[in-house]
C-alpha cells in the first residue's frame, strides 16, 4: 500500500496543441517535451510546474477519449494523475475496495510510464489516472 501519493500531473484537453503551448509559454512556463501516444490517440505537451506538470492533450482523432471529451465539454481539465510506486498493487487494492476501474491492466503512457484510469463514477465525476514512472518498482 502506498503511504503517500504524489500529484503527477493535471491533464488539460485542448483543440490545438501548438496554440495551447504558446499560451502557457506566455504565462512563463516552459515545454519540456512533446510526444505522440498512438495507443491513446493523443499528442501531448509536458509543462513543468513546481513539483508537478501540466499535460496538454490534443486528440489525434475525433473518436478518441480526448476528442469525445472536447466534443461534449469543450477544453479544460480532463483528468488528475496520481503517481504510484506499484501500479498493479494499487489497481488490485482499488478494485478490492469496490472502485470501478477503466483499466484493470496498465497500458503505455507518456515517457515510457505505465498508466491506468479509475472510472469517474467512482470518484465524484473526476477522471483519475494512476501513473507508474519508468524505473519504479
Amino acid at each position: 500500500m502506498d503511504l503517500q501519493l504524489k500529484l503527477d500531473h493535471l491533464g488539460i484537453a485542448v483543440k490545438n496543441l501548438d496554440e495551447a503551448i504558446s499560451v502557457y509559454l506566455g504565462l512563463g512556463l516552459s515545454c519540456s517535451q512533446v510526444e505522440t501516444i498512438p495507443e491513446q490517440k493523443v499528442r501531448t505537451a509536458t509543462l513543468p510546474l513546481g513539483d508537478t506538470n501540466l499535460e496538454l492533450l490534443e486528440p489525434m482523432e475525433d473518436d478518441s477519449p480526448v476528442g469525445k471529451f472536447l466534443a461534449s465539454r469543450g477544453g479544460g481539465i480532463h483528468h488528475l494523475a496520481l503517481q504510484v510506486a506499484n501500479i498493479e498493487e494499487k489497481l488490485l487494492e482499488l478494485e478490492n475496495s469496490g472502485l470501478r476501474l477503466i483499466d484493470k491492466i496498465p497500458r503505455n503512457g507518456l515517457g515510457g510510464s505505465r498508466v491506468a484510469f479509475i472510472h469517474p463514477q467512482s470518484t465524484f465525476n473526476t477522471l483519475i489516472e494512476l501513473v507508474q514512472r519508468r524505473g519504479q518498482v
